[in-house]
């Protein structure tokens, strides 16, 4: 594989955001509103992408960082009528810290032990948010008032309810998180990370602290998600504790699979993929879960190392 150099991979993905800019004045306002969405939940696969595709580690965990983001931005307007950046600031926060203790803990593990270690987590997380519904919601979950989703910068006002402000938005997150990704996997810390996935006893041989890295992945990892969450709470105004299951952990897992792993745009093209074939096919037959199921399985046998992985083995090897 040809590594490209970095002027043709940062202009490759500020093509992607050119194009995701332009779309936003001919779509129809039902693609337009989905796509606001995907590029929410393509931040959070590319948070996932972050551990899993460069680091090698598999969590089933990944839905308590979300959601850390999730409920943090969203019961700090809800109940403490925080503005807009303070309570974003606050889900990243939530996340971030969640990271740091779940890695101190989890990385004591590896292998099948530690995905299973995460689901726990999660799974522990997804309860407490049952337990304090009071707060939380519970099942029904909370509504955050268009009037809390105001953002004021300087003298003004954005309305985030605003189909065209909220896409905006979502595109300013998606290209900040996708370019500060793509920073990272081609630095020198990215490498180490690279070398840990593929033999970890021989990166510590070299002098590295795996553990440490590790644990600096998952922290920034679990933020990228975190920042996903409370973007989602804040545009789409919804706080629930389905987004805090284990089910909401193999989500971003199979996006990943789909677009490729280890590969910059392959989260936001598996988002893309699953949410269209659903879409789409969900609009014809009761049984449309039988229709992806077998997409998907006709993707993996065509694709295996996903849609981007696959691309860059057999053509395009420069691809990032």
């Amino acid at each position: 594989m040809t590594e490209a150099s970095p002027a043709k991979a940062y202009s490759q993905h500020l093509g992607v955001i050119a194009l995701l800019f332009a779309l936003s004045f001919v779509l129809p306002d039902y693609h337009h509103g989905l796509i606001a969405r995907i590029m929410v939940l393509a931040v959070f696969a590319m948070g996932y992408n972050l551990l899993f595709g460069y680091v090698g580690l598999l969590s089933l965990g990944h839905a308590m960082f979300f959601a850390a983001g999730l409920y943090g931005a969203g019961l700090s307007v809800y109940h403490l009528g925080w503005s807009v950046p303070a309570a974003f600031l606050a889900g990243i926060a939530c996340g971030a810290l969640l990271a740091l203790l779940i890695g101190l803990l989890a990385l004591r593990t590896s292998g099948v032990a530690f995905m299973i270690v995460t689901m726990m987590f999660a799974q522990v997380f997804s309860l407490l948010m049952l337990y304090f519904a009071v707060w939380t919601g519970g099942d029904q979950g909370l509504v955050v008032q268009q009037a809390a989703r105001v953002l004021t910068l300087g003298g003004t006002t954005l309305d985030l309810t605003n189909p065209t402000v909220r896409y905006m938005s979502a595109l300013a997150l998606f290209s900040i998180v996708l370019l500060a990704t793509l920073a990272v996997v081609r630095s020198r810390y990215g490498r180490v990370l690279v070398a840990v996935r593929e033999n970890e006893e021989r990166t510590k041989m070299l002098g590295y602290d795996t553990f440490s890295n590790k644990l600096a992945a998952v922290v920034v990892s679990g933020t990228i998600c975190a920042a996903s969450g409370a973007a989602y709470a804040l545009l789409f105004g919804y706080v629930g504790s389905s987004f805090a299951s284990v089910q909401y952990s193999i989500l971003p897992l199979l996006w990943v699979l789909l677009g490729g792993a280890a590969t910059a745009l392959g989260p936001l093209i598996g988002t893309l993929f699953m949410y269209y074939v659903t879409d789409i096919t969900s609009g014809f037959t009761s049984a449309y879960l039988l229709i992806v199921g077998v997409a998907l399985i006709l993707l993996v046998l065509f694709f295996p190392k996903g849609i981007m992985g696959s691309i860059r083995q057999r053509w395009l090897g420069w691809l990032p």
